[in-house]
Formats: structure tokens, sequence, C-alpha cells
């Protein structure tokens, strides 16, 4: 096995899952087998219980794994399917280590940090790399991972991500703090053989002869550089990165944009909604269109912020109006569950397409059933634990933050099972998506997160008002998709579609939004159904 790491200096947020990422498709580019990890320096065991506003978006993994964001771009840059062990905390470490001695598997040694920590993080990143993740069998050629140990010189290539600050008004680049970086991490021990800078401008040509000169690192050519530390050029092929030229190119000379109006909780911070965001440029990029997002605090468009912030009141409605669809993200707690309730009862009211993730699911139906059923407090059991209608309730299973993932608690992965075209309660418009898009499969596989759902003994009454749930999970209790059939496009979902889109292949449900927004959703089932 290869090891590629990726290291970050000077300040942080400079892209080092970026970076790991562009190396993978680089190195996937030349014919190689990648698979990648990512470890994070925190005592939580996961990203499950860490606030959007702190750390930004939790990602979901097919086996239910909480984990960094960064795992996200791995995914969806390489095309693979992660698992939770490869999100490594300190938080994990420790817990292993003090499980194994708790039941005496270092035979009554001292447990130290050295060796026994270092051990572990060795051990765990030595048993992630060999497990395939792109659904071929055997190991991959190469693992890259932001953080680790030393192993034989053949087998390692450090990459350290580093700031060139622009100063003055000339514009000088600066390359002392990255020299400083560097310095710091050869006392560590760790001798990086490239850098990766990112600056306001492009490097010039004597910053990256200065850089080279005094870090002691290759110019440009990276491929070749990482391929020769490897010791890998005698298998590798020529990098062919025709299909993400193209896909850049076409974003580039893109002339036409939609109005997408993101209504959440956390839109203060857009790694918050980060695999939202990159599943609307995926089905915009599909429909030639570039996202133009207007972000919404659900809270400034309720009543009370009329009265204590009226210009942000105002602002947010004005917004909402001008927006050609309405996407309600998923979340916890109740803030701003009014304004996206009304943004909800916004958008059906006036046929503006609508597309619900978990917690904007759940919004929908607690809209619809007060304002078209009239259960005027009609609620979630989250929001109100008293609520005389709770169309929204705790799931049995438990509690998401105590309930082992496997056991369906929170975070999760399972099949979304659709009836047939046709079908008496099944509309149209999502059946013929999810036939376009996963080829008339019975059932889709999709990650979930969540703590509630709607309520079983709701549903026969918000059915016979129009609200249909076309997709249930394979007991038929809990429902994962609904959809107004006399809407254009009112669509909501449990399960986390964004989790699974790619480049190249938009989530069904995203790109049936923008197409819907656009005017084009009609035209184009009629133009792509096979036989539906």
């Amino acid at each position: 096995m290869k090891y590629v790491l990726v290291t970050g200096g000077v300040v942080s947020g400079l892209g080092k899952g970026v970076t790991a990422s562009s190396v993978g498709v680089v190195l996937k580019a030349c014919g190689l087998r990648v698979t990648s990890i990512k470890i994070d320096p925190y005592l939580n065991t996961d990203a499950g219980t860490m606030s959007p506003f702190e750390h930004g978006e939790v990602f979901v993994l097919d086996d239910g794994g909480e984990v960094d964001l960064d795992l996200g771009n791995y995914e969806r840059f390489l095309d693979v399917r992660l698992t939770k062990n490869n999100n490594i905390t300190t938080g994990k470490i420790y817990q292993s280590v003090l499980e194994k001695e708790r039941k005496g598997d270092y035979l009554g040694k001292t447990v130290q940090v050295v060796p026994h920590i270092t051990d572990a993080i060795k051990n765990w990143i030595e048993s992630v790399a060999v497990i395939p993740v792109d659904g071929k069998e055997g190991p991959a050629d190469v693992c890259v991972i932001e953080l680790g140990g030393t192993v034989g010189p053949d087998n390692f290539c450090l990459i350290h991500v580093s700031l060139i600050p622009v100063l003055g008004v000339v514009g000088e680049q600066k390359t002392k703090p990255t020299q400083h970086s560097v310095r710091e991490l050869r006392a560590l021990g760790l001798t990086p053989h490239l850098l990766a800078c990112r600056s306001a401008q492009p490097l010039l040509e004597n910053t990256k002869e200065k850089l080279s000169q005094f870090c002691h690192v290759p110019n440009q050519n990276a491929h070749h550089s990482i391929l020769k530390q490897l010791n890998l050029l005698s298998i590798a092929a020529p990098p062919n990165l025709q299909a993400w030229t193209k896909r850049a190119e076409t974003y580039d000379n893109l002339k036409n944009s939609v109005r997408i109006a993101m209504v959440g909780k956390y839109v203060g911070l857009a790694d918050s909604y980060l695999s939202v965001v990159k599943a609307l440029l995926h089905a915009c990029i599909a429909c030639s269109l570039k996202p133009s997002i207007d972000w919404i605090a659900a809270s400034d468009l309720e009543d009370e912020s009329a009265k204590l912030t009226p210009k942000d009141h105002a602002a947010a409605w004005e917004t909402l109006r001008n927006a050609e669809c309405v996407l309600v993200p998923g979340g916890f707690g109740d803030r701003g569950v009014g304004g996206m309730i009304l943004a909800a009862k916004y958008a059906r009211e006036n046929n503006i397409p609508y597309l619900g993730i978990c917690l904007g699911m759940q919004i929908s139906v607690i809209e619809f059933a007060r304002s078209v059923l009239g259960l005027k407090r009609a609620n979630s059991n989250e929001f109100d634990s008293e609520t005389p209608n709770p169309v929204v309730i705790f799931m049995p299973e438990g509690d998401y933050f105590y309930i082992p993932v496997d056991q369906s608690g929170g975070s999760y992965g399972h099949k979304v099972i659709i009836p047939p075209f046709g079908a008496a309660f099944c509309p149209a418009t999502c059946r013929q998506l999810v036939d376009l898009r996963y080829r008339n499969a019975e059932y889709v596989d999709e990650r979930h997160r969540h703590r509630y759902e709607v309520n079983p003994e709701a549903i026969g009454v918000l059915e016979e008002a129009g609200l249909k749930f076309v997709g249930k999970d394979e007991t038929g209790k809990r429902m994962e998709i609904l959809e107004l059939p006399s809407h254009p496009f009112y669509v909501g979902v449990q399960f986390h579609p964004e989790f699974k889109s790619r480049p190249g292949r938009p989530s069904a449900l995203f790109l049936g939004l923008i197409l819907a927004a656009t005017k084009q959703l009609e035209a184009y089932l009629n133009t792509h159904q096979n036989g539906c």
C-alpha cells in the first residue's frame, strides 16, 4: 500500500480536503485505485453531535457513520463508498485502546500514549486502507490521508497545504509564512515532498522558484512527482482528465442561472449544507444552468421577526417571492420552524417547486395538516410534546444520539420501496424520476439521519386530502417520500438524497426540482421516458 499524506499550515480552512480529493482524482485518472482516510484531532468519537455552526455539515455514509464533511468530498470526487472507519478521530482511538485495556488485551502493562495510542493509529490506518471502496475486489493502490505516522520511503508521499499571502498595493506574494510552516513540520520529523499553495492570485514564477529552493520541493507537474515518490511510474498511465476538464469548461461557459431559495436554520455557515449545495450544482449543470442560491434564515420569515427585525423580515420575504424554487433542508430543534412552515405554505399555494429534505419533509406534513385539514395545532412531538395532533412523532427505536446506528436510531441506510408506475397511489412525477435515474428500480438505497417520522396513524387522513406518500420503508410503516400530485413539483423525502449525488450523476430529486423550476420537467420526462 502506498500512502499520500496531506497536512496544512499557516492558517486553517485552506482546503486540505479538496487538495486530498484532487490528488485522488489525478491518481485515479492515471489508472490507479484510490481510497481515502480523514483523521481529526477532536475527542468526539464521530461528528454526529457537533454543531453545524462550528463544524459544518455532518456527512452520512452507507453504514450510518456520521463523519466529517471532507469524506463527502472524497466520495463525490472519487466516486467511492467509504465506511465510518475511514474517519479516524482521537476519541475513536482512545476509546478503542481503553476497551482493549478493560478486556485485558495489554496483559497488565501500563497503557501510554507511546506506544499504545500511536500503534493504534498506525494499525487503524493499515487495516482500513486495504478495504476496497470502489466496488472491486482487493485493496487500492494508494491511500490518501491527512495525518499519520511514517512508513517506508518508497511508500509515502507528504503534501503540505499552505497559504501564500498577497500584501501591499503592488500585490507582493509572501513566501515566509510557508517557509516557517515547513520548518515546523520538519521539526516534527516530517519533510514535505510537495507543496499545495493557496493564494488570492496565481503564483508568480519567482514565487514558485523561491518556494522550491527554500522548501526543497519540485516545481509543478504534481502527478509526476507523486508517482515518482511512490515508485509507481512504471504502472501508472498518463492522466485522463477529459471528463473533469469537460465539466469545468461546461460550467465556465454557462450563461443562465436559476434562483433557489434555501430556507434553513444554519444559513450563517454555507458548509452546514455543503452536500445540498453540491447536489444542486450537479443538477444545475445537468440542466445547463448555474445555481444562484439565495440563503434565507427561516426565523426571518416569522411574524415575530416583522416586529423585532422588520428589515430582515421584509428582505427574507422578497427573496422568497423572487425564487424559482424552494428547498428546506434537514435540521434539529424548533428554532426557525415557523418560518419553514410559512415557506412550505407559500410554495404549495403558489405552485412554486418545493423539495423538503428530512425536517423539510416533516415541515410540509405539518403545514398541510394545519392549512388543508384545519388542524391548527398540528405539530411534531419534537417541537410540541403536548400537541393534540402529532402528525410527526418520535421514532420508536429511540434517540439517535444514544442508540447505536445499527439499530436505526438516527443515521443509517436502508431500502426505500416505491410502488410500480401506474399504481393507484403513485403520482407520475416521482415514479418517473425514479425510473429515469434508477433504471426502473423497485427500491433505492438511501441514507438517513433523523429521530422523528411521520405518524403512521395520520397517513390515511393526509392521503384522503391529497397528500400522497409514494415511498415507504420495507415494513410499509415508515413514510419515505411524499408528493402532492396537484402541484407542479411538491416533494418531501425523509432521507438525504444529497449524500449520494455525484458529478455527472445528479440526484433524481434535485434534478426534478431544477427542471420544474425552469418549466422543463414535463418535457424532460416525455423525452426520456422508456416505456413508463
